[in-house]
């Protein structure tokens, strides 16, 4: 299905651009798009390299045992196919754990750890298997508990309730990853999606274990604390509580949602990193090697994201030169109206599945223009805070593994992203409308 979007979205982009006189621009754009998917790409380079040796450090401590034991009986239901002490498991909580908490620069590295542990369990290489399209599912759907980004661009721009959109937040992403699950769980049951579904790997473990003594895909034994790095770490989260308690006491008069938003925009991401570089030291991991193997597995994975990042950017590139936005908004605008969904807004809901760069400029304008703290501004900004960039995501995660036959992956994230759209609509209306 992707190949067939990518198609007609390139067609009809020469075709209007043709026809409205713009092919001008849709050359600009065709350069311009390639040029930024490659900066784009390299630009994650870094990021990449740091938290995939991150999650190196964690993994060589033994901390995926425990996040996979915690957390095991919810992702066994919803992954039966995956084996138990699987390091997919951990990497997909990690990646879970950090969109809802807002950290997505932490949250596309383990979300690509995540699906290189699938592939290894994939008997069919290069085409996605029913976990992978569940996983994709959950992660466009983008269930969040702290939108941190969008607070701040809302405070940026002058809201005087800039945590306002907490709660739509909470149940616009909510409704996007019920259906996403739901929908991901329905489409593989479908005859012609049950055809095509790869088997497990000639050396994949059983579900519901771990795998034999040495497996590839067995994560290594927790380790205990060493004594007297134990208590070094103690001292270091006791010192590190106090000055958070110093920040949150300095800013006592200010709403507790902005305290919270401070803290999470402020704290949050620095916190991630000290947490997992003190887990790993105080049992006793060499820090530095470990960070090293896994950076430089992220270098060679972010280099090899880059043709599918070309592929999709160019193409959305060129459809929003050539007016294909503004032609859906034009022709879906009386519809959406009906619904509440204001004109104003729709150019928003349009993009976010599509670009995130694109969709969070339209949102600073949309704000701007109709004002944060307006029905409209709420809306945008829940737009932004409970979805993901549906086609980026896909580009990233499946061009790192080599995914080309995506099988349901592209209706069942559609259709988280339109509940999505559809719950913040209903949730806006109702509180601010």
């Amino acid at each position: 299905m992707l190949n067939g979007l990518i198609v007609f979205a390139a067609l009809a982009s020469v075709f209007l651009a043709a026809l409205t006189g713009q092919m001008q621009a849709l050359t600009d754009a065709i350069v311009s798009s390639a040029r930024g998917a490659v900066e784009l790409a390299i630009g994650l380079i870094g990021l990449m390299a740091f938290f995939l040796g991150l999650m190196r450090v964690i993994e060589d401590a033994g901390a995926l045992r425990h996040l996979a034991r915690l957390l095991g009986p919810l992702m066994r239901r919803l992954f039966p196919g995956v084996p138990v002490h699987s390091p997919a498991m951990s990497a997909m909580i990690l990646n879970i754990a950090a969109n809802m908490l807002g950290l997505a620069n932490a949250a596309t590295p383990f979300g690509i750890k995540a699906m290189e542990e699938l592939d290894k369990l994939n008997g069919e290489r290069g085409t996605a298997t029913n976990a992978m399209v569940l996983f994709l599912a959950i992660n466009t759907s983008a269930l969040a508990i702290l939108p941190s980004g969008v607070v701040s661009m809302r405070a940026s721009v002058g809201s005087e309730d800039a945590a306002g959109i907490f709660f739509p937040t909470w149940f616009a992403s909510g409704c996007a990853t019920l259906v996403g699950v739901t929908a991901a769980i329905l489409l593989s049951r479908l005859a012609a999606y049950r055809r095509t579904e790869p088997g497990p790997a000639a050396d994949a473990p059983p579900p519901g274990t771990g795998g034999d003594a040495g497996s590839a895909v067995d994560a290594p034994a927790a380790l205990d604390p060493i004594p007297g790095r134990r208590w070094a770490g103690r001292l270091f989260w006791f010192a590190l509580g106090g000055l958070l308690g110093r920040f949150i006491w300095q800013h006592r008069t200010d709403p507790p949602f902005e305290v919270l938003a401070g803290v999470t925009s402020a704290w949050m991401l620095p916190l991630v990193v000290a947490v997992l570089v003190m887990y790993g030291w105080t049992r006793g991991v060499r820090v530095y090697d470990s960070l090293v193997t896994g950076a430089r597995q992220g270098f060679d994975v972010a280099v090899r994201i880059i043709p599918y990042l070309v592929a999709i950017l160019v193409v959305v590139g060129m459809f929003r030169a050539s007016g294909g936005i503004d032609l859906i908004t034009t022709v879906l605008s009386p519809l959406t109206a009906l619904i509440g969904l204001p004109a104003a807004a729709l150019p928003m809901a349009i993009l976010r599945p599509l670009t995130g760069s694109g969709a969070y400029a339209v949102m600073a304008e949309i704000m701007t223009a109709e004002g944060p703290d307006s029905v409209v501004g709420y809306m945008v900004s829940t737009f932004q805070g409970s979805t993901e960039t549906t086609f980026y995501t896909l580009a990233v995660y499946y061009g790192a593994v080599g995914i080309r036959r995506t099988r349901h992956t592209v209706p069942a994230c559609l259709l988280a992203d339109t509940a999505g759209i559809l719950g913040a609509v209903f949730i806006v209306n109702l509180m601010f409308g």
